[in-house]
């Protein structure tokens, strides 16, 4: 199959309109840009050796593990399960899912960055961002506006409406995230296949 670079630059049948060229253009800008950063950086070769591949791709699965097991089960908390537990000692360990969820981001941009045209291009990779994004608006959301009620709840209370509709959309777009992120490696599409990107 011919990929881009084959064709020089030039996609068949998208550049039929102004508009894909100037969209076309941008990415292939982003993608030799990064390609580029890998390669003079060490990166690529990095992540290209026996072990570079499989090491980073343990450290994202112990940062996801860190994440889903703590604000997964603060989730949990919220709507309605657990309820022995206090909320606010939950909520302590949310720091360890934050330290996952930077890994995972470190480790996730050594993937990006060594086969950028494999992940821009990947509708899975696009929707897991998109999951990424909605999460971290919920969070937003929740530490501006239920954050100091809920850790004040004592024991065996259940948390409010408001409470259970944040902790669903965050376990759903956390879900979201390992769901597309797995579907990634099994949907490859051919690069420039969309008509968005």
């Amino acid at each position: 199959m011919l990929g881009w670079r084959d064709c020089g630059g030039q996609v068949p049948g998208l550049h039929e309109h102004r508009d894909a060229r100037i969209v076309v253009g941008v990415g292939m800008s982003a993608v030799n840009t990064l390609t580029d950063f890998a390669r003079a950086t060490g990166i690529h070769a990095f992540m290209n050796t026996a072990y570079g591949w499989p090491a980073m791709e343990s450290l994202h699965f112990v940062g996801l593990s860190l994440l889903m097991g703590t604000v997964g089960l603060f989730d949990l908390r919220m709507l309605g399960l657990f309820k022995s537990m206090p909320v606010a000692a939950l909520h302590r360990l949310v720091p360890w899912g934050v330290a996952g969820y930077i890994l995972n981001v470190c480790t996730g941009a050594l993937f990006f960055v060594s086969d950028t045209a494999q992940y821009l291009y990947n509708p899975a990779f696009q929707l897991k961002v998109l999951c990424m994004l909605i999460a971290g608006v919920n969070m937003i959301v929740f530490y501006t506006t239920t954050a100091a009620t809920v850790k004040a709840l004592p024991v065996e209370t259940s948390t409010p409406l408001h409470a259970k509709i944040i902790a669903a959309i965050s376990l759903l777009a956390w879900s979201g995230v390992i769901t597309f992120g797995r579907l990634i490696t099994f949907y490859r599409p051919p690069e420039h296949w969309c008509f968005w990107c």
